[in-house]
């Protein structure tokens, strides 16, 4: 059976984006996705700035350097880095073993954090079937899914994230922005693109609780 990672890293991604864009998680050119160069994995490929991701071809992204944030390598000239490219720089740089980051944008999300955890730095994850995805095998897990303010300044976003995550690592290789997105990591594609399935499960599930 093939995976998104039998596919060149941009073709994987655009793939990807359309198929996220379809079930309303990227609308516009809201979001974006990432992957580790198979050859060179100080440098990853992520989504363009301001690329409807419903229409992504395999140009429309640029090779970023992990530890600098430049500009490596782009298909087209014109290309920008995405607003977010310092997130994925600092779960690179957290999680060695992380190949791929993809960031979404969904009113589930949204409406499970603002009723299930209107303050404070966690939201608690219902103890679902679903949570055997982020390799959790234990029965009625306890876990919870970090969150982070929401700055304009997108770098001040990533510094915080740095700096908790370097103190303590999360229980799921996952996090939340407020009134934002969730961004979810993986050791490949397809495991990034599977755990981002499972989050938004849980988050849907979340979010037709009652309050």
């Amino acid at each position: 059976m093939s995976t998104f990672d039998d596919l060149p890293p941009c073709e994987a991604l655009a793939e990807i984006a359309r198929d996220f864009h379809c079930r309303g998680w990227m609308a516009g050119t809201a979001g974006n996705l990432s992957r580790r160069d198979p050859q060179r994995p100080h440098a990853f490929w992520i989504t363009a700035s301001g690329k409807p991701k419903g229409r992504l071809s395999a140009e429309d992204f640029l090779l970023i350097d992990v530890a600098s944030g430049a500009v490596l390598a782009t298909p087209v000239e014109a290309n920008r880095p995405s607003a977010e490219t310092s997130i994925h720089q600092a779960i690179y740089t957290l999680f060695p073993e992380a190949h791929a980051c993809l960031h979404v944008h969904t009113v589930d999300a949204y409406l499970a954090t603002t009723r299930h955890a209107p303050e404070g730095l966690e939201l608690p994850l219902p103890p679902l079937e679903m949570i055997k995805g982020f390799d959790i095998w234990v029965e009625n897990p306890q876990v919870s899914l970090p969150l982070f303010d929401n700055w304009l300044e997108v770098p001040r976003i990533a510094e915080e994230i740095r700096a908790r995550f370097e103190k303590s690592k999360p229980a799921v290789p996952a996090l939340m922005i407020r009134n934002h997105g969730v961004t979810v990591w993986g050791k490949n594609l397809q495991q990034a693109y599977n755990r981002l399935e499972i989050l938004e499960f849980i988050m849907s599930y979340l979010a037709r609780l009652p309050d």
